[in-house]
């Protein structure tokens, strides 16, 4: 089960909202659902988080690149919102066959952390490409993206369970994302 909200700065503070991620397809859809919940190219901060597996954050300033921090790369890689953020942070990094394989990996059934499946020849040791085991079981990503807003890199890096609340905590808006949760 996933829990997604948007974060927007405003000049009284910051404002949240749950968001449904069931539209979302690619990282130009959420970015695009940030930018709807901009007020004048503020800052957006997208929480997504599955249960205690893995959480990412991507904030979103006007027209510029967003920024994508992922707590546990191989976690995020059995989740289709995961892979989303996955393949934009590492992209460059996987090779072609592993981008391949990422593409055909059946995510739907993995949502809920489930394990990929074994090769089909029954070798569990072989490695499969684009699998979590290609990617790092740990974070990835843009480690500054909430450094000058109060949570520097190695608080960002020692977060673990009720990461959200801690970081919404950091930023002084935990009262308004405890409200969309």
């Amino acid at each position: 089960m996933y829990f997604a909200a948007l974060l927007a700065r405003t000049e009284d503070g910051w404002e949240a909202s749950d968001t449904e991620l069931d539209d979302v397809e690619t990282l130009s859809d959420l970015v695009d659902r940030a930018r709807e919940a901009s007020v004048d190219d503020d800052t957006v901060i997208v929480f997504i988080e599955q249960e205690d597996a893995w959480f990412g954050i991507v904030r979103v300033e006007g027209e510029d690149d967003p920024r994508i921090y992922v707590s546990d790369g191989a976690a995020a890689t059995r989740s289709s919102y995961g892979e989303i953020l996955i393949r934009e942070i590492l992209g460059d990094d996987l090779d072609g066959a592993a981008l391949d394989d990422l593409d055909a990996l059946d995510l739907d059934g993995t949502e809920d952390g489930e394990p990929l499946d074994v090769p089909a020849d029954g070798d569990d040791d072989e490695e499969v490409a684009g699998s979590p085991e290609t990617v790092p079981a740990a974070p990835v990503g843009d480690r500054l993206v909430l450094a000058d807003l109060g949570v520097p890199p190695n608080d960002l890096l020692a977060l673990d369970s009720d990461a959200l609340a801690e970081i919404a905590d950091a930023l002084g808006a935990a009262d308004v994302l405890e409200a969309v949760r």
